[in-house]
């Protein structure tokens, strides 16, 4: 045997019962009580498992602009080496999305169904595959980190940082890739508060080195970069040492071909999805930027601000994939329908609120963050135009979560694609200062979010009365 997979719940019954399979695994007392989204009452699972997911989420958003802050006290030539080596620091992470979502469907499908020898199959291929996807995609990162970081034409100090924090980081992302599988895997088997605690144990850690190293050792940007890999690391440790409680990886070597064939043709749409989706900021970016400085900062100021709905409905979508994906793998159709229809309940609540909030009271969030009135008077156009779309916003979010719960997130993908890509016509035409000016960029992007919010959960809920099946 090449590696094994030892799969040990934690204990809560007194009374434990040990299945002999070809490798050593102990299911043990009524252990499904703690982790089975296959019983209980529905709302109470999804809010326990959405409240930890949210709160990573926010801890990621400080995360980023901590790091920002004592980068930003180097000077704006390191903040702009940091932006740009980011760029491929996060492609990293959307083409890691690959192997996540196709792992957390599968894995949650199989624990549905209880076929435990499955379920560490697929956690050990995923680990295979996993380690395998960073490799590929480190070693090009390292080698023409120089070449890439030149593709930007930036000043010779900017450059050299930048390439500096790119090796650093890139080097990182072997740990920053398991654990966003492992927070994953654990998702998947009903458990999200263990992620949220590790992950608070990282920011903390990398809130206390990034000023020691970047001023007390005078390491710079480097000393912000070996920061985060450090906390990311340590991570990566408290993730393979707490999970143990419901599964252990033994070894990384996997030759279940086939099974890594099917996380991978899962997981792809959402990763060619967020990659296509780089390029069209970037696009509308370029649109916006014909309105000078104050337009790039007040759309900067109202992401920043949305950012929070993104996190929040972030949770939901986290949980309804979870729940969905044990269900779907337990054959409960009723309570599939039952999960998405409490979601799309709390997921209007929330959509409700930040409408009001964005589209009534824009100027005090504007505020927080700016005041030149310029700049001011182009963010409040932004967030009540913006406001309008929040609540269908939430229902695509959601009912993508709902999507990947079913195995099927090429449908939310298809959707999202074409409907985000048509942005760009539609902001270069309604921008046409006969019609609304910088306005008919918000326009555009908020009619297209009211498009597939609407167009999604239509084509769910035909598929939920279709009959949920399991081809």
């Amino acid at each position: 045997m090449v590696g094994r997979i030892t799969i040990i719940p934690q204990r809560i019954g007194a009374v434990s019962i040990n299945f002999k399979l070809t490798e050593t695994i102990y299911f043990e007392g009524d252990f499904m009580k703690k982790v089975d989204l296959t019983t209980g009452d529905i709302k109470k699972i999804l809010l326990s498992l959405a409240f930890p997911i949210m709160g990573s989420s926010f801890l990621q958003m400080i995360y980023g602009l901590v790091d920002m802050f004592w980068v930003g006290k180097i000077g704006s030539n390191a903040v702009a080496a940091v932006g740009t080596a980011s760029f491929f620091i996060n492609l990293g992470y959307a083409i890691n999305s690959m192997i996540v979502i196709g792992a957390g469907i599968k894995i949650s499908h199989v624990i549905g169904a209880k076929d435990i020898e499955n379920t560490k199959e697929y956690i050990k291929a995923s680990c295979t595959l996993n380690f395998l996807m960073a490799v590929s995609f480190i070693l090009p990162i390292i080698i023409f980190s120089k070449n890439l970081v030149r593709f930007f034409n930036l000043e010779n100090e900017v450059e050299k940082m930048a390439q500096i924090y790119l090796i650093i980081g890139g080097i990182g992302l072997i740990f920053k890739f398991f654990n966003f599988l492992y927070t994953r895997i654990l998702n998947s088997y009903g458990e999200s508060k263990l992620p949220f605690k590790i992950s608070s144990v990282g920011v903390i850690l990398n809130i206390i080195l990034d000023p020691i190293f970047i001023f007390v050792f005078d390491w710079g940007v480097a000393g912000a970069a070996i920061a985060t890999v450090l906390a990311e690391g340590i991570n990566t440790y408290l993730f393979v040492k707490k999970s143990k409680d419901y599964f252990k990886v033994e070894s990384y070597i996997s030759k279940s071909w086939s099974k890594m064939k099917e996380m991978m043709s899962l997981g792809t749409p959402i990763a060619l999805q967020r990659v296509l989706f780089t390029g069209f900021g970037i696009t509308i970016a370029k649109i916006i930027s014909q309105w000078g400085p104050d337009a790039i900062a007040a759309q900067k100021i109202g992401l920043q601000i949305e950012s929070i709905t993104f996190m929040t409905i972030a949770g939901l979508q986290g949980a309804i994939s979870s729940f969905i994906g044990q269900n779907y793998g337990a054959g409960l159709e009723n309570r599939i329908k039952m999960g998405y229809k409490k979601a799309m309940h709390l997921c209007t609540g929330i959509g409700v609120v930040t409408t009001g909030v964005f589209v009534f009271f824009p100027e005090y969030l504007v505020r927080i963050f700016v005041e030149k009135p310029e700049t001011v008077e182009i963010a409040i156009n932004y967030m009540r135009i913006i406001g309008l779309s929040q609540l269908f916003m939430c229902y695509e979010i959601v009912t993508n979560g709902a999507f990947s719960g079913v195995g099927k997130p090429k449908v939310p993908s298809i959707i999202s694609i074409i409907f985000t890509s048509l942005r760009i016509p539609a902001a270069l035409i309604l921008s046409k200062e006969e019609y609304f000016g910088l306005n008919g960029v918000w326009i555009s992007i908020s009619l297209s979010s009211v498009v597939k919010g609407v167009l999604s959960p239509l084509i769910f809920k035909k598929y939920l009365n279709e009959g949920v099946d399991k081809k």
